[in-house]
């Protein structure tokens, strides 16, 4: 399997400081900045990013374990919402709440709830982020 990588460059202190984060793949790179990641500045940040990987996972992973229990996923979207809180003397990364929505002919809602869950548990970002309390919210769409 190969190995990802990604990498982050930041430029003077805390408050005023600035950065880019990149993908080693090319697909993406953007600024950041402590506005970006605790105001609402201009620029993306590392949870966002987080986010990002956790809705992509669980989207692939989802298809994936629908497949395996005999159901076609014909559309899955899910959005992450990432919430950082001041902790102590930090900063975490407390809660991860996921919102999926997945079009799947021929589901009932209780096998359909059970196999998100299973998916909540099971995607490697969800394993990866075991420290962080994962909420899901799972909608059926026609």
């Amino acid at each position: 399997m190969p190995v990802r990588q990604a990498e982050a460059v930041w430029t003077g202190n805390l408050l005023k400081g600035k950065g880019t984060m990149k993908f080693g793949s090319g697909a993406f790179e953007g600024a950041y900045s402590f506005s970006s990641r605790f105001e609402s500045g201009a620029g993306t940040n590392p949870e966002e990013l987080i986010g990002a990987a956790h809705a992509g996972c669980f989207s692939m992973a989802f298809s994936l374990f629908l497949e395996k229990a005999g159901f076609a996923a014909e559309q899955i979207r899910t959005k992450a919402n990432v919430h950082i809180d001041k902790v102590a003397d930090g900063f975490k990364i407390t809660v991860i709440e996921l919102e999926t929505e997945a079009k799947v002919a021929g589901i009932d809602e209780q096998k359909f709830q059970e196999l998100a869950e299973a998916t909540k548990k099971g995607c490697p970002v969800s394993v990866a982020l075991a420290g962080v309390e994962i909420r899901l919210k799972a909608k059926r769409v026609s």
